[in-house]
């Protein structure tokens, strides 16, 4: 799918910068540098020029390229000038090329979006390049990379030929049966197929959550009574002041979330309101959310100090989360008896805060998949794994006819096209007439 207008844009990083790189993509890509570069280069050559606006002024010295369709990042023609990376030498060249009738400047995203239109990448490709610009982990970017590599697309674009063979023997059972090269009972064979695939879906799946945790991060719930040091532990882990600490006990009111990188893996760390039992309708909403905090948390890190021990009422809140029981201000001597716990630590002279550290971690690590593991990252992938899915039990459980079935199947074959924004009919058509020889 080729648009008319070509676009252009500042595609490195913000401004200023040591070098900047603008693209310009579409039909009139060798008109642009015509017009700035003085001609054409070589294709993937690139060539020192001094470039020039319309009116023939200077803007900068740098480098032009011209890469030929279809064999681009976009699958369209593309022009490339690597400038100084200046403010004002950048906004020149873009003027220069906007002035172009037929070159305007790109939406946000649009790039990737005309590699999608011209099939250069698929949705998942996309989706991962997505997330490899946001990766802030190792663990997400080496799973970024390879989702944008087409790892998941072919996982998902095997599921889908491997349907669309047992829907054509299904359909070729009954639109060709005279033909002596179509097998009379192909039952079995297909049944086999849709089992596998049905099996195959189901473990995809059951990694989900997984995939949700290395993409959206491993939540860590720190719960305490008021004063058990939260807060501070929050500030020690992010290593800034993210909470604001006092001596007045319940002035966290609401949850704090912080970002964190902990060997390799993203762990959102959430800092929440003492719990206790109180009149004051603000603090208690603040309780209310520590406790959904809790619930919706990978681990839940339970925080008592010598002078603020958790009530056992309190404690049972969300059982079933993992937990890990800190001893906090280690450095201070107290005879109260504390709970017994995993690991103590004291953030004033940074006692156990390695270890801590390390532990949340192996949780995470325990809680994530292998980054190049082909796991449903995204809700989307889900969605559709789980409807394609539900159609082939249906299938699976049916006595229906076989113009049924195929009907089944092609609908599941719907749902995994949506994944990667591919949906073609020709193929089923191709794997007919090659596999039976149907019309010679």
């Amino acid at each position: 799918m080729r648009r008319p207008d070509t676009i252009a844009a500042l595609s490195s990083g913000s401004l200023p910068s040591g070098v900047a790189v603008v693209r310009v993509s579409g039909t009139l890509a060798r008109k642009a540098l015509s017009r700035i570069a003085g001609s054409v280069p070589e294709a993937r050559r690139a060539s020192l020029r001094l470039l020039r606006d319309g009116e023939g002024t200077p803007l900068d010295r740098g480098l032009a390229l011209f890469f030929e369709a279809p064999g681009t990042a976009t699958g369209e023609d593309i022009a490339e000038f690597h400038l100084h990376g200046g403010r004002a030498v950048v906004a020149g060249v873009l003027e220069a090329l906007t002035a172009i009738s037929g070159i305007r400047l790109a939406e946000a995203g649009e790039f990737t979006r005309r590699a999608f239109e011209n099939g250069t990448i698929d949705l998942t490709e996309a989706e991962g390049l997505a997330d490899l610009l946001a990766a802030e982990t190792a663990a997400q970017r080496a799973h970024a990379l390879a989702n944008a590599g087409g790892d998941l697309r072919a996982l998902y674009e095997g599921w889908a030929a491997r349907l669309v063979r047992a829907r054509a023997l299904l359909e070729a059972s009954f639109d060709f049966a005279d033909e002596g090269d179509v097998a009379a009972d192909v039952a079995a064979p297909v049944r086999r197929i849709a089992a596998g695939l049905a099996e195959e879906m189901r473990e995809h799946l059951a990694g989900a959550r997984r995939g949700e945790i290395l993409r959206e991060g491993f939540r860590v719930a720190i719960v305490g009574a008021p004063n058990a040091g939260k807060s501070t532990l929050l500030n020690a882990l992010a290593q800034r002041e993210a909470a604001i600490v006092t001596d007045v006990p319940g002035t966290t009111r609401d949850v704090i979330e912080v970002m964190l990188d902990l060997g390799g893996f993203a762990v959102r760390l959430s800092d929440t309101a003492g719990l206790r039992e109180t009149a004051d309708p603000v603090e208690r909403i603040g309780v209310e959310r520590a406790k959904g905090a809790m619930a919706a948390a990978d681990l839940v890190l339970e925080l008592e100090s010598p002078d603020a021990l958790l009530p056992a009422e309190l404690r049972d809140a969300a059982r079933d989360v993992p937990r890990l029981r800190i001893r906090t201000k280690a450095d201070v001597e107290s005879g109260q008896e504390t709970t017994p716990a995993n690991i103590s630590v004291s953030a004033r002279t940074g006692e156990g805060m390695a270890a801590l550290a390390d532990r949340i971690a192996t949780e995470a690590a325990r809680a994530v998949p292998d980054p190049a593991a082909l796991v449903p990252a995204r809700a989307r992938h889900r969605e559709a794994v789980a409807a394609a899915l539900r159609q082939l039990d249906e299938f699976a459980a049916s006595a229906a006819p076989a113009e049924i079935g195929a009907e089944l199947l092609r609908l599941a074959g719907d749902k995994l096209g949506r994944l990667t924004g591919r949906t073609d009919v020709e193929d089923l058509l191709d794997v007919i007439f090659s596999e039976f020889c149907i019309g010679k």
